[in-house]
């Protein structure tokens, strides 16, 4: 690289860190300034490799332990990381990718190297990371990917399940948190102690992982996109009016849990984890980790339990994270599990929200109607369905609603948001509701198993509610009784 064109790189690096860096020197943390970021210095830099980039923020970010070595090389003998590392520390900017990269929880809960998505999802970028570089080296070398599963979800996913073996399945996984401001996130805490595999990190790994399989698929006639146009494709979409997540083929990120499903359920996926165990044990001497016949049973129990949260289940966004106001006094719990599901439409909002901050606005606007004009003490529902590819916590699995008069104390209320009376939601808003929301009502004890599917209207004798259109399509559902 001539003296002229590092000059310029040490600027975009500079760019870089004031991009990230507020007055106060508090880093904002969401991942389109990330991708601006990243694009500047490709900008900067015509012809650099996306493969030489990731590979020199991986080395920035203090990434190479001995199983990335392992699977990807040692970064710092290669040429071109090692220019950009230099270009990097030169500009001052080490701090910012150490920050913005290297995974941490701290004591008080907060977790960092996580960034904001534009639709609402929090995620981890060095398993993201990690996954691009693997499909990369894979697809410059012409060789299968051995790495991208034990890099972004294999090594996190075992370790979490056999650090915490005294603990029932449920609790060896997770939590997801929120963040402080979504318009300027700056810090994201943890709404319970964090196990090795925060959400965010499952995230970032199913992230990495098919964006990772998408790059090492590349014909040998294919170039790779720059990693900023990676990025952005997955992160960075619009869904169409009328149509939103049904006019969707490509890779976007509210398809990330049935996308990361369709590459691996296909494979022994028991047989990966164990397989990357008994690499970590190899390669990092881990004391603790013992290769027994309790391993196994581990394993699996924990396996299971990431099918059902992470697969099963579909994204629920909290309510810290659309903007909830407190629930007015004290929440009445449900007696568990309920026997009936009582299908809405929220006529007002008329239209789908078709992205987090409108679905965000729309909860909002919910919400201060029923306790502002209705005198409730929360948003009615127990749950709201965008047409984002996300559903919206409302009360929740366990509080009672104020969705159905008579009926809220045995069932749920759930409600797509949009005026149905003449057309239908898109058909990936009912299927997140039909399918995904109940089977992960019915694994996690919250609906019986012979449950009944009733609409608004059929338990309130004053309401057309879920529309004309839509109860006509829910009474060919299973579960549906007159």
């Amino acid at each position: 690289m001539a003296f002229c064109g590092l000059t310029f790189f040490l600027l975009a690096l500079f760019y870089l860190f004031t991009v990230y860096s507020r007055p106060t020197g508090v880093h904002l943390r969401n991942m389109e300034g990330f991708i601006q970021a990243v694009e500047q210095v490709e900008h900067s830099n015509p012809g650099l490799a996306p493969l030489a980039l990731v590979r020199a923020l991986r080395r920035t970010a203090g990434h190479d332990d001995v199983m990335t070595i392992h699977f990807l090389g040692a970064s710092n003998n290669l040429s071109d990381a090692d220019l950009l590392e230099t270009a990097i520390l030169n500009a001052s900017s080490f701090s910012f990718f150490d920050k913005a990269i290297h995974h941490i929880v701290t004591d008080h809960g907060e977790e960092r190297g996580v960034v904001l998505a534009r639709d609402g999802t929090t995620v981890a970028l060095a398993p993201l990371l990690l996954g691009i570089e693997s499909g990369l080296k894979a697809k410059m070398e012409g060789v299968a990917a051995a790495g991208i599963f034990p890099l972004t979800l294999g090594r996190t996913l075992g370790l979490s399940f056999l650090s915490l073996q005294d603990f029932p399945p449920s609790h060896r996984l997770g939590p997801d948190g929120c963040w402080d401001n979504v318009e300027h996130p700056r810090v994201f805490k943890l709404s319970q102690p964090a196990t090795l595999a925060t959400d965010a990190m499952i995230s970032g790994g199913m992230d990495g992982l098919i964006l990772g399989t998408d790059l090492s698929n590349l014909t040998a006639s294919e170039q790779p996109q720059a990693l900023s146009e990676i990025l952005r494709g997955y992160y960075s979409f619009t869904l169409s009016e009328g149509q939103g997540m049904d006019a969707v083929s490509g890779q976007i990120s509210p398809r990330r849990r049935e996308l990361s499903r369709s590459i691996l359920e296909s494979v022994d996926l028991h047989s990966q984890v164990m397989e990357t165990l008994a690499l970590v044990w190899k390669l990092e001497k881990t004391e603790w980790i013992s290769m027994d016949t309790g391993v196994g049973k581990a394993v699996k129990d924990g396996l299971e339990t990431f099918v059902k949260k992470y697969w099963d289940c579909p994204q629920i966004i909290p309510r810290c994270q659309w903007g909830a106001k407190p629930h007015r006094g004290t929440p009445i719990p449900l007696s568990l599990p309920l026997q009936y599901l009582y299908i809405h439409h929220t006529y007002e909002p008329s239209s789908p929200c078709l992205s987090f901050p409108n679905c965000s606005r729309d909860m909002r606007s919910m919400q201060r109607f029923h306790q502002e004009d209705r005198g409730w003490a929360d948003i009615g529902y127990s749950f709201v369905v965008g047409s984002d590819g996300y559903v919206y916590e409302g009360r929740g699995w366990h509080h009672l609603g104020t969705h159905t008069r008579g009926h809220n104390a045995i069932g749920y209320g759930v409600s797509i948001i949009g005026n149905y009376t003449a057309t239908l939601p898109s058909r990936y808003a009912m299927d997140l509701l039909r399918h995904r929301l109940v089977q992960c009502a019915i694994h996690g004890g919250g609906l019986v198993s012979n449950f009944t599917i009733h609409g608004h209207r059929q338990a309130v004798n004053y309401t057309a509610c879920p529309g004309d259109a839509f109860f006509s399509e829910i009474k060919t559902w299973e579960h549906f009784s007159e």
